[in-house]
């Protein structure tokens, strides 16, 4: 998530009592649960539940997230530029294969809205706009956008029907629960949570056989990683894959998230890992601080994403950073040619948030998955970065 504009020494404000409260309850929940499991609970779980808890995670209850109120912007929420984009790339696939779009995770809806206004100025709108919003609160938010828009639905689960035209998850892996270890010489440490003085603290303890087994075939060829050197691995990633995959009858699978080539994310250099925190646009690293009232995400490793698609039949069409994917799918032919003045200055505005190395431009990844809608896709047409996985 454009994961704000702020750094991690920038002071945390205080949340209100109401906020408070809030987190104390979801902080009661948790302990309770590593009570019951005999003293820690593992990172994966400890995330899962201060996410997504019910009525208490962060992506359950209802706090606002998303823009200038929450605690981090997406690029749908940055400009709508990024929309219109995402559109002309679903225009191109539903031209092949006609059908419908899915996307996962909505968020506040601005993608979805975005979409569907530019297709209908295209003359290219789906059959219907699929929503799997596992969160109530942001159905809410959505349905409230979306009112009176035809064709856009919501699903309590994956369809069990395939489905051709386009699958769309923006910012969705990032928030996959992930676990963390930790390297000791020749051993690996699970790192786990459970209760102290002040809160929750990290504690560790031998990684288990599943654990130790994928983290093994993830690092086996990498350079050689320091005494101490902390990472993620997502073992959900596979599954989530191959669960998405097999929903897609034709069509392509469209991903876009921060993240790297494993290469890059297990880089010898990156030696705590690249687990963050966002709160009120402020960027920190202590998962525990307020659980409930802040967002936890890890990057993609992105070659991870490619091997679970191979696994699930499906091919990986492109790979690009999300600059080389805008400008692929026609970014300068987006600002009219009669724009005055102050329309060109925020255009250029916007889209150098979205494109500049130091913004969005390099750090968020674009990737394809497809199946059974062949030739090549608009948005991976400017820089194909396949060989980097």
């Amino acid at each position: 998530m454009n994961r704000p504009r702020g750094t991690a020494i920038d002071p945390l404000p205080e949340p209100d009592p109401v906020a408070r409260a809030h987190s104390l309850r979801l902080e009661d929940f948790i302990r309770r649960e590593i009570g019951a499991a005999g003293g820690a609970i593992g990172f994966r779980r400890y995330m899962e539940l201060a996410l997504y808890a019910p009525g208490l995670g962060y992506y359950s209850a209802g706090a606002t997230r998303f823009g200038r109120g929450g605690d981090f912007t997406t690029a749908p929420e940055l400009s709508p530029l990024f929309a219109a984009c995402v559109a002309r790339q679903c225009a191109q696939i539903l031209e092949r294969t006609g059908g419908s779009i899915l996307e996962l995770g909505a968020g506040s809806g601005v993608l979805a809205l975005g979409i569907l206004d530019s297709l209908r100025d295209m003359g290219r709108l789906p059959e219907e706009y699929l929503i799997l919003e596992p969160s109530a609160d942001l159905r809410r938010c959505q349905q409230a956008l979306l009112a009176g828009r035809s064709g856009v639905r919501w699903l309590d689960a994956l369809p069990a029907r395939p489905l051709r035209g386009v699958i769309l998850a923006n910012e969705v892996l990032d928030a996959l629960p992930v676990h963390r270890v930790r390297l000791r010489g020749g051993s690996m440490e699970e790192l786990r949570v459970r209760t102290g003085a002040a809160g929750f603290e990290w504690t560790a303890a031998p990684a288990g056989p599943e654990l130790a087994a994928a983290a093994r075939a993830t690092l086996g060829g990498l350079d050689p990683l320091p005494v101490g050197y902390t990472t993620e691995f997502n073992l959900d990633l596979r599954s989530w894959i191959a669960g998405i995959g097999a929903v897609l009858g034709e069509g392509a699978i469209l991903l876009f998230d921060y993240g790297y080539p494993r290469r890059e994310y297990y880089h010898p250099d990156r030696v705590d890992g690249t687990l963050v925190c966002h709160y009120r646009h402020r960027v920190h690293a202590d998962p525990f601080l307020y659980p409930g009232l802040q967002d936890i995400s890890a990057s993609v490793d992105f070659t991870a994403v490619a091997e679970a698609a191979a696994a699930a039949g499906l091919q990986v069409a492109g790979f690009t950073t999300q600059a080389h994917f805008l400008i692929g799918c026609g970014l300068h032919e987006l600002l009219p040619p009669d724009a005055d003045e102050r329309s060109r200055a925020e255009f250029g505005r916007e889209a150098k948030l979205l494109t500049l190395p130091g913004e969005m431009g390099e750090r968020f990844k674009a990737m394809a998955l497809l199946r059974g809608a062949a030739g090549a896709l608009t948005g991976f047409g400017a820089a194909d970065h396949r060989r980097r996985l």
